[in-house]
C-alpha cells in the first residue's frame, strides 16, 4: 500500500473530524431518519430521502478517512535534525526573482494543502521543485506560462 505523508497536525485535524462524524453526526442522522419514518410513507418522504443521502455522505467520509490514517506516515518535523533543506513539513520563504515578491509556504500533505493559509501539497510543482534545495538556492517553478524563478530566502524547521 502507498504510505500518505501528513504532518502530526493533519493526523489531528482528521482524527478530531472522525471523532466529530462518528460521535456526533452519526447521532443526529441517525435521529433524523428515525424521525422521517415516523410520518409515514417513505416513498414521498424528502426529509427521510435527505436523512438518508446526509448518511450516505458521512460514512463515506468516515471510510475515507479511516483509510488515510491506517496509510499514513506521520512525520513530526520538529524532530528532524535541522539541515537548511527543504523537506517534507518545513516553511519555506521564496523571493520572486521577477518582481522580489516574498512568500512564504509550508509543505504539506495533500489533504493538508490550502493555498488560502499557505500550505502547499508535498506534490504541486513548487513544492517538487523545491524538496531537497537548500537556503540560498534558485528553484525554477514549471508554470502554463513558462518558468518562474524563485530564490530559497529562508527554511524554518517548525
Amino acid at each position: 500500500m502507498k504510505r500518505i505523508p501528513m504532518t502530526v497536525e493533519g493526523e489531528k485535524a482528521l482524527r478530531e473530524e472522525l471523532a466529530h462524524l462518528k460521535g456526533v453526526e452519526r447521532p443526529r442522522i441517525s435521529a433524523a431518519i428515525a424521525e422521517a419514518r415516523e410520518l409515514g410513507d417513505l416513498k414521498e418522504n424528502a426529509e427521510y430521502h435527505a436523512a438518508r443521502e446526509q448518511q450516505s455522505f458521512a460514512e463515506g467520509r468516515v471510510n475515507e478517512i479511516e483509510a488515510k490514517l491506517s496509510n499514513a506516515q506521520v512525520i513530526d518535523i520538529t524532530s528532524i535534525n535541522k539541515t537548511g533543506k527543504v523537506l517534507f513539513g518545513t516553511t519555506v520563504v521564496l523571493i520572486n526573482m521577477e518582481n522580489d515578491q516574498e512568500v512564504e509556504y509550508k509543505i504539506v500533505g495533500d489533504d493538508e494543502s490550502d493555498i488560502k493559509v499557505n500550505k502547499i501539497s508535498v506534490n504541486s510543482p513548487i513544492a517538487r521543485a523545491m524538496i531537497g534545495k537548500e537556503e540560498g538556492d534558485v528553484v525554477v517553478v514549471n508554470t502554463p506560462s513558462g518558468g518562474v524563478e524563485y530564490e530559497i530566502d529562508e527554511v524554518k524547521h517548525v
